[in-house]
């Protein structure tokens, strides 16, 4: 439909990352009458009504959980700023790393963190880490950990300024731990050398609270 002298109409499919799919029909002008489209005003409701060429998809790494409701739920976690997790965390270099809330729906698990720098120099995230690891390391034993992977990661911030601080929500797969093993979680500054983890057991993830008593953040 780019091409010059392409008479007849085709179309062009669109999927966002909250699981929408928008179809539209184009054909080749000299002059267009948009250049571009703003697709935000696609993802609002009209009246209460959906856009007609707007369908919903689902995301196999998501099962049978719809992507835009994950998003309005890690939403509505991060905008509600609830603490119900009070033990754990790391405080060093100045910065306060936590665990605000564990969350879980259907079979998803959710984490609320955020990170509170009470320095004045700011604080370049280069990326947060999830491990599994073994609780205790008997000397002369290789260490055994596995990388989990978040599906979805809400306001993931690429710094913190100072005397700043910033909350972010990472959804996972359910899982659960054996006995011998604990999550940890570990923020790494980007070319500096102030990190900070914690971790996580299981008894910690089986306390998990539901997410459905949350009123859920539609903006």
């Amino acid at each position: 439909a780019a091409v010059r002298d392409f008479e007849t109409e085709t179309n062009l499919s669109v999927i966002c990352d909250d699981g929408s799919l928008y179809s539209f029909n184009v054909k080749y002008a000299d002059e267009p009458e948009k250049l571009s489209v703003e697709m935000a005003d696609f993802l609002s409701q009209s009246d209460g009504r959906l856009p007609a060429n707007r369908a919903d998809i689902y995301f196999k790494e998501l099962g049978r959980e719809s992507p835009m409701l994950v998003k309005l739920l890690m939403k509505t976690i991060k905008q509600s700023n609830r603490r119900t997790i009070r033990h754990i965390g790391a405080r060093q270099f100045g910065l306060e790393f936590l665990l605000r809330g564990l969350y879980v729906h259907n079979n998803l698990l959710y984490f609320h963190l955020s990170v509170k720098n009470e320095t004045y120099l700011p604080y370049p995230i280069d990326m947060i880490s999830f491990k599994v690891v073994d609780k205790k390391v008997v000397k002369r034993t290789a260490i055994q950990e596995r990388v989990l992977q978040p599906l979805r990661a809400y306001n993931q911030p690429m710094r913190v300024r100072g005397n700043g601080s910033e909350r972010m929500v990472f959804a996972f797969e359910g899982f659960s731990l054996p006995d011998d093993k604990q999550l940890e979680v570990t923020i790494h500054e980007r070319n500096g050398g102030r990190t900070l983890a914690f971790r996580v057991q299981n008894e910690d993830l089986l306390r998990a609270r539901r997410i459905d008593h949350l009123k859920l953040q539609w903006r």
